[in-house]
């Protein structure tokens, strides 16, 4: 695993990690706005740090998976100012929206060929 996949699976993990401690808490609170931050720069993090791993494709370019990160920054960029907007409508599907998005792009992860799918299938 080089540093630069190493650094994006660190970020993804705790994205995951802190989204679901987002979603499981009361929205609004002080707690909930410091917490959303760190998100906010974990799946950032996440998102922009998936450009720079082309393995996929053998160095090729840009896989389909790619598009999930480049929706998710939008989704993320969204929410954000949705919530200093006061829009908590708009904030909430924005947000849900990149946390779906990352689910996706992180179920792909599982396949035999990657290298989470290979260390927990034997096929990587």
């Amino acid at each position: 695993m080089t540093p630069l996949i190493a650094l994006h699976t660190a970020c993804a993990i705790g994205a995951v990690s802190l989204g679901i401690a987002v979603l499981m808490r009361p929205k609004g609170t002080a707690a909930h706005k410091a917490v959303g931050r760190v998100w906010v720069g974990l799946m950032a993090a996440t998102a922009l740090s998936s450009f720079w791993i082309l393995q996929i494709r053998d160095g090729a370019g840009f896989s389909p998976i790619h598009a999930l990160s480049a929706i998710t920054l939008a989704a993320l960029a969204r929410g954000v100012w949705a919530a200093r907007k006061g829009y908590v409508r708009q904030h909430r599907i924005n947000m849900l929206s990149a946390y779906a998005g990352a689910a996706i792009a992180g179920a792909f992860t599982l396949l035999p060929n990657r290298i989470i799918g290979g260390w927990l299938f034997g096929g990587g």
